[in-house]
């Protein structure tokens, strides 16, 4: 039986997730994976690539820029800045399949020599102080309990001046939500916070607040368009069933639910440390 490093490990975990991509890819007429055919997968939040090309244009990235993703799933935002400007960027995350898949998709995809993954937990990150230019987060810290920590740490491999970015699921009012979501199948994997909570704990740990943006209206046309396009075309080929599960459709609908129910709301933000 296989062992998990966390409970949070094992909510995430799919057997062979590269095979299964490949697989599926192969099916469809693709003899060679490019890092596009594989961003509705490999892009494992809101909105998707979308999004992350949105956060790093606001950044002006370059070759020289070093770059740390916590919390970098199958590792496609890391690709993306890899390709798109050329910087080396590395990814840590406690799931050591996602790990063993991002290796592999970067190396399939020719952007190994750009890509580093490290499997490890965010609160006792594997880096010197201030070792990174940029560092950046998206749909992490709802499974993360020791908030301290986590920002903590990522203030410390910060380079001082350097910009702390992030695109997260936040509580409103800590009213309770409808489960299961993404993140959780119930409470117990679960630590909302709110947004005023989140730049509290980011200014008394000695960031500065650059800018935040509401991206809850943008969520919820993403998922209209996502229902109307499914119910047309049928589902993508490759997509975010492969890592949740055949208990996909409930948990998208209870993110869904909560978020038309003003329960939960996205925003991201750049901060400098």
């Amino acid at each position: 039986m296989k062992q998990f490093n966390s409970p949070v490990e094992a909510h995430y975990y799919q057997e062979g997730i590269f095979e299964h991509i490949v697989q599926l890819l192969r099916a469809s007429g693709k003899d060679k994976i490019a890092r596009e055919d594989i961003e509705v997968v490999d892009e494992f939040h809101v909105r998707g690539a979308a999004v992350s090309l949105e956060l790093a244009a606001e950044v002006g990235f370059d070759k020289d820029t070093l770059v740390l993703d916590v919390g970098c799933g199958l590792g496609g935002p890391c690709r993306m800045l890899a390709a798109k400007y050329g910087c080396k960027v590395t990814g840590i995350d406690v799931t050591e399949e996602f790990i063993r898949t991002a290796k592999l998709l970067s190396k399939e995809t020719g952007l190994e020599d750009l890509t580093t993954f490290i499997c490890g937990n965010a609160l006792h990150l594997p880096f010197e102080k201030e070792s990174f230019d940029v560092v950046w987060t998206q749909h992490v810290q709802m499974n993360i309990e020791d908030k301290h920590t986590f920002y903590s740490e990522i203030k410390r491999v910060l380079k001082k001046g350097g910009r702390f970015i992030y695109y997260d699921i936040f509580s409103k009012n800590h009213e309770p939500v409808h489960f299961p979501v993404p993140w959780a199948m119930d409470k117990s994997l679960s630590f909302l916070m709110t947004v005023n909570e989140l730049d509290w704990l980011l200014t008394a740990g000695g960031f500065k607040k650059i800018e935040t943006r509401d991206q809850t209206p943008e969520a919820v046309n993403f998922f209209t368009k996502l229902v109307e396009t499914t119910a047309k075309e049928g589902p993508p080929t490759v997509g975010v069933f492969v890592l949740m599960g055949k208990n996909t459709p409930e948990k998208l609908s209870g993110l869904v639910r909560n978020i038309k129910e003003k329960k939960l709301e996205l925003q991201s933000g750049m901060y400098q440390g």
